[in-house]
């Protein structure tokens, strides 16, 4: 048996009713569905061979149908078809240069709400700094060295250290040596107090230099919150789901997105983590693992997408813990694949 077009109709009908409700649906139902003239006998007698067919489920005997894993599939596979256009759009943008970047993480985040139905959220490139490549001390007078600190992608910070004892040439070199010998290649992460302690007492009284200079290593190698643009859209798409369009809890959820420093922090959090699912880096958050107290009623499904030279960033999805997971994923991934190898392919062109 073939899935003809009214079958089709029908069956997004019902999906997309699912989606909205939560709710078992009926034939009554779906003969008020606006695309429809057709009798809640004739919508009986299809949604029996979409039943058959394996593409609804009747959960409970009298109750009206929900989508099955196949129902979804065909679902997303042509929602993914009629958004041709847009994605095409969107490469179109990705092959711009960098300073075009914010306008396509917009429409990406647009897109990825239209497509999915819930909140959708995507951080612009961050640059992670994540090793050290050297430090270099120079004295600048009686009571002040200038602390040049060197980390990956060859950004260099500058930092004036006020002395505790005066410094001569042969001990700025021995400082120099001490602090490339230990800590050049290292993340901050690998910087522990055992290695601190060690470097202090070797410095002896140039001790003080040595928590200076580590001071600045960690802020030379850290990612700035405040400095992480975030776009968000589809808020409102909150408001379809029952369980989350309680007036405190939409509210809530609506605050965090206006405000985003909780959402940084949770993307943030996402980008520096070297887990998630294996070979796509996706983080799926149910219920109470979110570590946002707002979304313990939401699942928040985030990936990461990489640019190349350390420029890394986390798209995100909010939705009811009801979501459709499989099209959540499977947009993510096209979009982190999209992300990853255009951006890449034109950074090589462009060199």
């Amino acid at each position: 048996m073939e899935l003809d077009g009214r079958k089709k109709t029908i069956l997004t009908a019902i999906i997309q009713t699912y989606l909205a409700t939560g709710e078992p649906v009926g034939s009554r139902t779906i003969s008020k569905y606006t695309d429809l003239n057709l009798s809640s006998a004739t919508i009986r007698n299809e949604m029996s061979d979409l039943e058959e067919m394996g593409y609804i489920l009747q959960p409970h005997t009298s109750a009206g149908r929900i989508p099955s894993d196949k129902g979804y599939r065909l679902y997303v596979d042509e929602l993914i078809r009629q958004k041709d256009q847009e994605v095409s759009d969107i490469k179109e943008l990705m092959i711009e240069k960098t300073d075009r970047l914010e306008k396509v993480l917009k429409q990406v985040v647009k897109v990825l709400a239209s497509n999915t139905n819930y909140a959708t959220m995507i951080t612009g490139p961050a640059y992670h700094r994540t090793r050290l490549k050297f430090i270099q001390l120079s004295k600048v007078n009686e009571d002040q060295i200038l602390a040049v600190i060197v980390a990956e992608g060859n950004l260099v910070k500058n930092q004036m250290i006020d002395l505790e004892e005066p410094i001569d040439g042969e001990q700025i070199l021995k400082l120099n040596l001490l602090l490339n010998t230990q800590l050049n290649g290292l993340t901050i992460g690998e910087i522990n107090l055992n290695m601190i302690q060690r470097m202090k007492q070797q410095a002896g009284i140039h001790s003080a230099v040595i928590s200076s200079v580590v001071d600045a290593v960690a802020e030379a190698i850290q990612v700035n919150e405040e400095d992480m643009p975030v776009y968000t859209s589809g808020a409102t798409n909150i408001f379809k789901y029952p369980e989350l369009a309680d007036s405190s809890k939409a509210s809530e959820l609506i605050s965090a997105f206006e405000e985003k420093r909780e959402l940084v922090e949770m993307l943030m959090d996402n980008s520096s983590e070297e887990g998630g699912n294996p070979g796509t880096g996706i983080q799926v958050y149910i219920g109470n693992e979110s570590p946002i107290q707002t979304m313990k009623d939401c699942s928040v499904v985030t990936a990461s997408y990489d640019l190349g030279e350390g420029m890394k960033g986390t798209i995100g999805i909010i939705g009811p813990k009801r979501m459709d997971y499989e099209n959540v994923v499977d947009n993510l991934k096209t979009l982190k694949t999209q992300l990853d190898s255009i951006f890449r392919k034109d950074s090589k062109t462009d060199t």
